[in-house]
C-alpha cells in the first residue's frame, strides 16, 4: 500500500511515497524452541504415610531426582492411591529393592534410623535408597560426589545430588517413556557400613 506524505521544502513541495513492507518480508522473530514433551517422561508415586520422621529429608531427596533427571518424576500419591514406590521408616541399617521400577510396578524403601544414629545424613539416605529404586546399584567404596557411594563416603558426606554418570543411568534406564527392563533378581540392597 502507498502512503503519500507531503513535505514542504524551502517552498517546494515535494512528493514522498512510502512503501509499506509486506509482512511476508518482514524479519521474522526466531521460532520459540519447541516445549519439551512430557509425553515420555515416566510417572512414579512414591508413598511415604509410613515414613513421616523422614518427610523432610524424602522431600529433599524426590526434589534432587526430579531436578536432576529428566525421564523419570517421582510424584507423591494422593492418601488412599496405589504407589509404585513404597517408603517405610525402620529402626536398622536403610535398604531398597533394586529396580528400575516400572509403572504399575512395586519398589520399596526402608530409611533405617541406625545409620542416622551413627552419624549419616537423612536427606543422602533417602536420595541414595530411591536411587536404588530407579535401578542404581552401590558403588562401594566410592567418593561422596556418587551419591551411589553410599555410607562408604563417610558420615560427613552430605551429598543428595546424583552425578552426572548416575544420572545419565537413570536416564537410559526410563527413557523413551518407560522403565527398561533391566534383569534385576529381586535384591534388596542393604547399605549397612
Amino acid at each position: 500500500m502507498l502512503h503519500p506524505i507531503r513535505l514542504g521544502l524551502a517552498g517546494t513541495a515535494v512528493a514522498v511515497l512510502l512503501t509499506a513492507v509486506p509482512a511476508a518480508n518482514a524479519l521474522a522473530a526466531p521460532e520459540p524452541a519447541p516445549a519439551k514433551s512430557d509425553a515420555a517422561v515416566v510417572t512414579l508415586h512414591y508413598d511415604s504415610s509410613r515414613a513421616s520422621s523422614w518427610e523432610a529429608a524424602i522431600t529433599a531427596g524426590v526434589a534432587s531426582w526430579n531436578g536432576n533427571v529428566d525421564n523419570v518424576k517421582l510424584v507423591k500419591a494422593a492418601p488412599g492411591t496405589r504407589a509404585e514406590i513404597q517408603i517405610v521408616a525402620t529402626s536398622g541399617w536403610p535398604q531398597a529393592s533394586l529396580g528400575p521400577v516400572r509403572p504399575g510396578g512395586r519398589g520399596v524403601v526402608q530409611l533405617g534410623q541406625q545409620a542416622v544414629t551413627d552419624g549419616h545424613d537423612k536427606t543422602r539416605i533417602a536420595a541414595h535408597e530411591i536411587g536404588h529404586n530407579l535401578g542404581l546399584p552401590d558403588t562401594k567404596p566410592g567418593p561422596c560426589s556418587q551419591l551411589m557411594s553410599g555410607s562408604s563416603a563417610g558420615t560427613s558426606c552430605k551429598n543428595a545430588v546424583p552425578d552426572a554418570a548416575e544420572q545419565a543411568r537413570v536416564e537410559a534406564a526410563y527413557r523413551n517413556g518407560a522403565a527398561v527392563h533391566a534383569p534385576t533378581d529381586g535384591r534388596v540392597l542393604v547399605d549397612a557400613r
